[in-house]
């Protein structure tokens, strides 16, 4: 019987550990999924009606950027860019997509360039790209997010 006690004792005893162990707080749960959340990738990139029916995560993708970068060339190749920089074959543009679906383009130069007019080619970017398919903008855990990339966009085509 004395067993018996001791082995009662022992098993609540150790049985109490179980309860004293802390349950992590939301705060502590949120800050580990938050971490555990890679922020540099989307779950869905942006796309277009056109791509929509491709499954393949990186052809989707792909699709996306052939068409925009083919529609961002037209818009410009008809402009005053190639009149005024004939130097200039090629522009790089950095896009952004908000998570509302709007878009924003930005000629991107390099750090040590002087030789275009920034302003006038910015100026001429928002002026000629404009009136684009409805974008889908990319998502992130089922929520819609704000993404960006450069584009390399060739305007001279021999």
């Amino acid at each position: 019987m004395k067993h018996f006690y001791f082995f009662l004792v022992f098993i609540l005893f150790n049985s109490c550990q179980y309860f004293d162990k802390q349950v992590p707080s939301e705060k502590e749960l949120l800050q580990k999924e938050l971490k555990a959340i890679n922020w540099k990738e989307v779950d869905e990139y942006p796309s277009v009606v056109d791509c929509e029916k491709i499954d393949n995560k990186q052809q989707r993708q792909q699709c996306f950027f052939e068409i925009l970068t083919r529609l961002i060339q037209e818009k410009l190749s008809s402009d005053t860019l190639s009149v005024l920089y004939p130097e200039l074959d090629t522009i790089e543009v950095k896009v952004t997509i908000f998570p509302n679906a709007t878009m924003q383009f930005e000629p991107q130069f390099p750090k040590d360039s002087v030789a275009y007019d920034r302003i006038k080619i910015d100026s001429i970017l928002k002026t000629r790209l404009v009136d684009f398919p409805k974008v889908n903008p990319a998502i992130k855990r089922g929520i819609p997010v704000k993404t960006q990339f450069i584009l390399p966009v060739i305007l001279k085509v021999e």
